[in-house]
């Protein structure tokens, strides 16, 4: 197992929320999730950074000593290093040195399952790497193993600056026509009037596992960060009947890197164009505001912030003071507590999804004629039940339909209305 020494930095001008011990806990897991060991970690308060080193040489010949005692191989910085700086840390360091962009790369590389999820990692990867391969080529020699070398390898990367840009070309040409495809599949949904819903959240909330629970996908879930990276689409029927598609997105971080968010802009489109988010929140994590913040700070990036939402307080189960829900959960928008792993609490989550699209329902009494049993079957599919007469002229039906198939079959003349 690969040991690593953990270099937290706190810089001055920081005016977020964040201490320097959520930080350090937030890198150790990400160095956790690589599958590395966390030997020890050093932090260093700065004003600013150097150019050359980030830090101060002091300090990086401190980290060079403990990385002999200690027999580390890979230092890891939980700020994003320049080529130079990079560079110059591993010349004075002696061991291999990252920085925190390329640890969530390599989580994003070992959990890839979809072409296009590869082909976005990939792509990320390559605009990370491509200005960083002049001078030495440091990166370039290293791509051996270990943490910050899993992706693209090193068939790929051992080539002119030309032919990689060539390759971010290609990536991004196909990406689109990835991105073409669901936009046929966007149109098809709107043409047949179905309401989408996307779960967004802070990485290891439980929206894999709230989708699970909602819709039985089967989707893989893990306590672990990025477990899901490629978007999942499933049908669920709300509780009057009404069909909507909902859907499961990547997590997001605090301080996520814009080019990761850009490389992921196509998948993350099912988020600008869903007509309502589902934000899952673990309400039991001690940063869960921070986490608020940092995912509505995608959202605004992405211009999807004014977008209808629900806040799900996920993890209830986990709290010890449920009367902390009753004071603070209440700061957020639309909120409704439940445990997606022990199915708490998700019918009232239902009922709000439900009350969101209210109006698209109808409840009417129909005729239909017996040969027409396929609409009996259309208004199971479609809508929700209430009860049916076989008569000797026909059938009589109580429905709650979606009023766009609605106003299509009576217009069509293929049922008659009572």
């Amino acid at each position: 197992m690969e040991k690593a020494l953990l270099v937290t930095i706190k810089l001055g001008s920081g005016k977020d929320n964040w201490q320097i011990e959520d930080i350090i806990e937030e890198l150790e897991e990400l160095t956790i999730t690589c599958g590395a060991e966390v030997v020890d970690h050093l932090t260093c308060l700065r004003d600013k950074p150097t150019p050359n080193l980030f830090i101060g040489k002091g300090k990086a010949e401190e980290i060079s000593l403990l990385c002999q005692e200690e027999e580390i191989d890979t230092v890891i910085f939980s700020h994003d290093l320049s080529g130079t700086q990079q560079r110059n840390l591993e010349e004075v360091i002696g061991k291999k040195t990252i920085d925190r962009t390329q640890l969530i790369l390599d989580i994003f590389a070992r959990h890839a399952r979809s072409p296009e999820g590869k082909m976005q990692v990939e792509l990320a990867q390559l605009q990370y790497l491509f200005p960083r391969l002049i001078g030495k080529g440091i990166i370039l020699s290293r791509l051996g193993g270990g943490i910050g070398t899993s992706g693209p390898g090193e068939q790929k990367l051992e080539v002119d600056r030309r032919r990689i840009r060539k390759r971010i070309d290609n990536l991004k040409a196909r990406i689109k026509d990835f991105s073409s495809h669901r936009q046929t599949i966007r149109k098809r949904r709107k043409e047949n009037d179905l309401p989408t819903v996307a779960l967004v959240g802070y990485t290891n909330t439980g929206k894999s596992t709230l989708l699970n629970a909602l819709t039985g996908a089967g989707q893989i879930v893990s306590d672990s960060l990025f477990t899901t990276l490629d978007t999942l689409y499933k049908a669920l029927q709300l509780p009057n009947g009404e069909n909507i598609v909902i859907s499961d997105t990547v997590g997001f971080l605090y301080n996520l890197p814009h080019h990761l968010i850009e490389a992921f802009k196509a998948t993350l489109e099912e988020v600008v164009e869903a007509d309502l988010l589902i934000h899952v929140l673990d309400i039991s994590h001690p940063r869960v505001e921070e986490h608020y913040q940092a995912v509505q700070k995608v959202l605004k990036e992405l211009n999807a912030q004014e977008k209808p939402i629900i806040t799900a307080l996920n993890k209830i189960d986990l709290l010890e003071d449920k009367t902390w829900l009753q004071t603070t959960g209440n700061s957020f928008v639309n909120p409704v507590p439940i445990s997606a792993k022990f199915v708490q609490n998700l019918d009232s989550l239902l009922r709000m999804v439900q009350n969101n699209f209210q109006g698209r329902m109808s409840f009417v009494q129909l005729f239909v004629a017996h040969s027409r049993m396929d609409l009996i079957d259309l208004f199971y599919r479609e809508g929700k039940v209430e009860r049916v007469d076989y008569q000797q002229k026909g059938i009589k039906v109580k429905v709650t339909l979606p009023k766009p198939l609605l106003e299509k079959l009576l217009h069509n003349r293929e049922v008659e209305k009572i």
